[in-house]
């Protein structure tokens, strides 16, 4: 555009402000790119069975952890998304337009989508109603134009507020979303014929001019839509018997830090709490608690992350119901109809964990377990060949004048179990780990317990070095399982092997203790492999399932356990009319809500959490029938499970029948089972540790009988 010479360009950039989005995605453009190169027909192939036309697994989408970025905006895990999120803060522009690509069977989409399936949105009815519509107006003239084949209105939503083109909706700007009919590379047919790739782009550059068009003939209803979204949001904020927020966890220093951290990422306005406060029942401690108040600028962000719903216009989603994130991180938290004394609003630079430097130990190091990053730490432990220790019961102990409670799964370095080689550096290395981790350590002179069985008891179990493999490609779902890449890389500094499933077959399982299965259907694993990996497990190993692969592990009688099945039943409803198919079949589908689960704490999967309520997530319809073995069902959902999001009410009452995660005993080993994904988005932070717990304390479980 700026070497255009046209009036109409000339006047696009003396009355507008463009800005090209510095977010990109270079590894799944190289990907996609270096395939369809690779693969390309000479002349040119359009038949839709050509290797071009199917790149393989993961797909260009994803980045280089395999993250969808479209759904990261509100989440902010990926530095993308945080680099995307600065920016448009200091921008805050009136128009964003995010383009895109769907399935090549289909024509041309432009806002305005679907209504948002709440009842009631956050996002301001004149957004969709007034601006989107002018706009649209636009796209379809400069569309008709050229004999363009469009539609609006339909598939897609914008419920979620985490996409590029609705997070700003919240931000007093009006998103606009464009999707394409893709070539998938450089040719490919259609049911209407074929469609290349400069065919594609065609109606992306029609509707970018149209977008400039509209802004520069709508640009005082945009400015006066921009202003007033901020000036009614504090009136809405001002009239709201919710004055603000208090959370925090007493235990956890890190999943507060790093909580308050997305919402700096906001802009949104947090303070710590300056006094203790007992809110329906639950302590909130100074230093440890924290409260935003309604009643600032982005007040809509602050409804977001905070608020939960139950009901609902419509039961389709086109992608996640539920995205309260104060769940997302375990994070205890009660609305407020007054703001308590707080401190100084936080800030990137005060919103620190700081830890003091630990003394050196003559007996044992204690290091309590209920922080986020303690598995990092016991790892990295590990590794360095120093002997670790954690307790299977609470104690207490008297330490420089206090009395500190330590629970189950704190870890003991006993000073006199390491090889001597070691004995020099202890104090240094705990001390390091400590820092880099930002966790307590305490240094002990004595073995004796004030409450407790002492340091010598057999309740302390030696902890083992885990070697992980995940199984990939072939049927695994990319997304999760890049998941769990990140979360172990970038997290908890563990290495992950990533065995992709065609070669399971001559891959030495006995290199591994641990393997992790993400949801697949595994069809490229052969009776044969199946058969050798139950066998891996009996032989004391640990297998980790979680969402739709704890149900192929069921099914394929990995584990002598079962799932809850829907009983069907005859009755008038069993007639349907065939326009009614999309949303009768489609709301049985859980595209993504929040459920409460009852979890042991006494078992070593629960280490490290200090309350048996425990919101997951959910966006799958397995269904693990409660263990037979009374005590191999660590969690289980609640009589009552329901958080947030949508769930029909037959999907609900399975749900209050089944488990969360099972602990299958297969000889010596044994199989963990998780009936949701623990690592959704990466943003699920209250619930990792549990995956954490059954990758480094699996070996220690003994199913009793």
């Amino acid at each position: 555009m700026v070497a255009a010479e046209s009036a109409q360009v000339e006047e696009f950039l003396n009355e507008t402000i463009v800005l090209l989005d510095q977010t990109i995605n270079p590894d799944g453009r190289d990907r996609h790119t270096n395939w369809a190169n690779t693969y390309r027909g000479n002349p040119l192939i359009a038949d839709k069975n050509d290797i071009e036309h199917n790149e393989g697994w993961p797909r260009g989408r994803t980045n280089h952890y395999w993250f969808d970025l479209n759904r990261d905006l509100l989440l902010g895990v990926n530095p993308e998304s945080t680099g995307r999120l600065k920016w448009y803060h200091e921008w805050y522009p009136n128009v964003v337009t995010d383009f895109h690509e769907m399935g090549t069977s289909s024509t041309y989409f432009f806002e305005p989508k679907n209504q948002s399936a709440s009842l009631n949105p956050i996002t301001p009815a004149e957004n969709r109603n007034v601006l989107n519509k002018v706009f649209a107006e636009q796209y379809a003239a400069d569309l008709d134009k050229i004999g363009s084949l469009y539609f609006t209105d339909e598939v897609y939503d914008s419920t979620y507020p985490g996409y590029g083109s609705t997070y700003m909706d919240l931000q007093g700007s009006l998103a606009l979303l464009f999707e394409q009919a893709s070539s998938r590379g450089h040719l490919q047919e259609t049911p209407t014929g074929e469609i290349g790739f400069p065919f594609t782009i065609r109606n992306q550059f029609v509707s970018s001019m149209a977008t400039l068009k509209a802004a520069v003939k709508n640009k005082d209803l945009l400015y006066e839509y921009q202003n007033d979204f901020f000036k009614k949001s504090l009136q809405k904020a001002g009239s709201s018997k919710v004055k603000g927020y208090v959370f925090g966890d007493n235990y956890d220093k890190n999943r507060n830090k790093s909580f308050i951290d997305v919402l700096l990422k906001h802009q949104i306005e947090v303070y710590p709490l300056n006094e203790v406060m007992r809110v329906k029942g639950k302590t909130y401690k100074a230093g440890q608690s924290f409260v935003v108040p309604t009643y600032q600028k982005q007040y809509y962000m602050v409804q977001s992350l905070f608020e939960t719903y139950s009901k609902y216009r419509d039961s389709v989603y086109y992608d996640t119901s539920a995205w309260s994130m104060v769940n997302f991180y375990n994070m205890r938290g009660n609305e407020l109809g007054k703001v308590p004394g707080t401190g100084q609003k936080l800030t990137w630079e005060t919103n620190k964990v700081d830890v003091e430097s630990v003394s050196e130990a003559s007996y044992a190091y204690v290091i309590p377990y209920d922080d986020y990053y303690a598995p990092a730490f016991l790892y990295q432990l590990l590794d360095r060949g120093i002997v670790v220790k954690t307790s299977t019961k609470t104690f207490s102990m008297d330490i420089g004048g206090e009395s500190i409670d330590f629970r189950r799964g704190t870890l003991m370095v006993p000073v006199a179990e390491q090889q001597e080689d070691l004995l020099d550096e202890l104090n240094q290395v705990i001390n390091e780990l400590s820092s880099e981790f930002s966790i307590q350590a305490y240094a002990v002179n004595s073995g004796w317990t004030s409450k407790g069985n002492g340091l010598g008891s057999r309740s302390l179990l030696a902890v083992n070095r885990p070697n992980v493999m995940m199984v990939v490609e072939g049927t695994v779902r990319s997304y999760e399982a890049g998941e769990v890449w990140h979360l172990f890389e970038n997290r908890m500094k563990m290495p992950l092997v990533k065995v992709p499933e065609r070669l399971f077959y001559r891959t030495e399982l006995d290199r591994y203790n641990v393997i992790i299965m993400v949801s697949g259907t595994y069809k490229e694993l052969n009776k044969r492999e199946k058969e050798r990996l139950k066998n891996w497990v009996a032989n004391g190993n640990t297998l980790i399932t979680t969402a739709k692969a704890s149900s192929w592990a069921v099914k394929q009688k990995l584990v002598n356990e079962k799932l809850v099945k829907r009983k069907d039943s005859l009755s008038d409803d069993m007639r349907m009319d065939y326009g009614d198919s999309r949303g009768s079949i489609g709301k049985q589908n859980i595209g993504g809500a929040i459920f409460a689960v009852d979890l042991d704490l006494t078992h070593p999967i629960g280490f490290g959490y200090t309350d048996r309520f425990l919101p997951v997530y959910k966006n799958n319809r397995v269904w693990l029938a409660p263990s037979k073995n009374r005590f191999s069902t660590v969690a289980k959902y609640t009589s009552d499970p329901h958080i947030d999001g949508y769930i029909t009410p037959e999907n609900l009452e399975l749900m209050r029948q089944s488990a969360s995660i099972i602990v299958s005993q297969v000889g010596k080993g044994r199989v963990v089972l998780f009936a949701d994904n623990p690592n959704f988005r990466s943003a699920w932070y209250g619930t990792n540790k549990l995956l954490m717990n059954a990758v480094l304390f699996g070996d220690q479980i003994k199913v009793p009988k």
